[in-house]
């Protein structure tokens, strides 16, 4: 049985919507997939979520760092600011296909955005003290890391 998605959407004040008005948004998406996966919904929509978040403040992050005085202390962090973003971009798109995953690779992302995430929080904490957007970066970091540790033991094989 197919689920009817609308096709018809709109912008309304820089957010898409649907012809009643609605958000569209991803999770909603997902839900109409019509060969959902056999995994944990939640703990993958919130992994989800918390890559695209940390994927956004990392990029933010990296660009306030290239605006600080202290730019040669701050070389590493950008760059583990960078790293993670990529990490966790590649991660939550490859964990939106629900289409026949191969669940190795669907580890090893979240393995890589795991370790990029801790890499990069822990480098930020090192800045935290004196520099607010790395104290932040770093919280989201380690709430991403979180999100990835959650899915990867709820993932079945």
């Amino acid at each position: 049985m197919r689920r009817a998605v609308s096709s018809t959407v709109t912008k309304v004040q820089g957010l898409d919507r649907n012809e009643k008005g609605t958000r569209v948004i991803y999770p909603e998406i997902l839900k109409l997939h019509p060969l959902p996966t056999a995994q944990d919904r939640d703990a993958i929509l919130r992994c989800i979520r918390e890559c695209l978040d940390c994927s956004a403040s990392c990029t933010a992050c990296a660009d306030a760092c290239l605006s600080e005085d202290d730019l040669q202390e701050l070389v590493r962090c950008i760059r583990l600011n960078l790293d993670c973003a990529d990490f966790c971009d590649a991660t939550a798109r490859i964990l939106l296909r629900q289409s026949m995953p191969d669940l190795r690779l669907v580890h090893a992302a979240i393995e890589a955005c795991r370790a990029a995430c801790l890499a990069c929080g822990e480098e930020c904490e090192r800045h935290a003290a004196h520099l607010e957007h790395c104290r932040l970066c770093a919280e989201i970091c380690r709430r991403c890391q979180q999100a990835c540790d959650d899915l990867l033991a709820v993932l079945v094989e």
